[in-house]
């Protein structure tokens, strides 16, 4: 459970520093020191957790996480259950009734199979809407047609997307004819990429809320 704390003062600022992960052998990737605000560190924390207060607890008290191919650490401190509730009420809860809408989308991630799905691209609104020479349709329109013709499910607010997601699933030879048809209309290079896409099972539209939290950008290196 959440300890019960009562009156634990959170540190405003964290120092902290973080290096590329390296699997297996030690790392020789320079050290990088920043210092974080609590709200930054907190959100990137809960890309990795949702919000799991027993779980953001611990990993605050152990001061480490490995978070988009990068190992973060600081001086461990306690968060007490109220002082950390308080801190997660600034961010956004995941609303089961929220509806997809188009003109929200910001980006669209094609999902492999297995379980969590693997993603095998991601494609920016920006670079979806550019069209091919001598085609009218662009890849954007293509995508969202595909969620007017199969309501995507609601999945969930992603905090490391800092996103609602919300999902059409294809059926194998579904997804096959998708995937040409994506190479078909997309920009010579985004089409060159799609080609190098093993399989589809998913496809993946991420909206953002209207007021989101400002980034920290080392945190979302990827």
């Amino acid at each position: 459970m959440v300890s019960d704390e009562s009156s634990v003062v959170l540190p405003e600022t964290i120092p902290v520093r973080y290096t590329e992960e390296e699997a297996e052998y030690l790392s020789v990737r320079p050290v990088v020191r920043q210092t974080f605000r609590l709200e930054e560190l907190v959100d990137m924390v809960l890309g990795v957790t949702g919000k799991d207060a027993v779980r953001i607890q611990q990993i605050l008290r152990a001061g480490t996480i490995v978070f988009n191919y990068y190992r973060y650490w600081w001086t461990g401190f306690e968060a007490g259950r109220e002082e950390l509730k308080e801190v997660l009420a600034r961010f956004p809860d995941t609303e089961p009734g929220r509806k997809f809408r188009a003109e929200e989308c910001t980006a669209v991630v094609l999902e492999g199979p297995g379980s969590p799905a693997r993603v095998t691209l991601q494609i920016e609104r920006k670079e979806g809407e550019r069209k091919r020479l001598l085609r009218s349709k662009s890849l954007w329109d293509l995508l969202l047609g595909l969620a007017g013709e199969q309501t995507p499910a609601y999945k969930g607010y992603s905090y490391a997307r800092r996103a609602d997601a919300f999902e059409v699933s294809l059926a194998e030879e579904e997804a096959a004819r998708f995937l040409r048809e994506v190479a078909r209309v997309a920009p010579r290079g985004l089409a060159m990429q799609v080609r190098q896409v093993p399989e589809v099972r998913g496809i993946l539209y991420l909206c953002p809320r209207l007021r989101q939290r400002k980034e920290n950008a080392p945190a979302q290196q990827t």
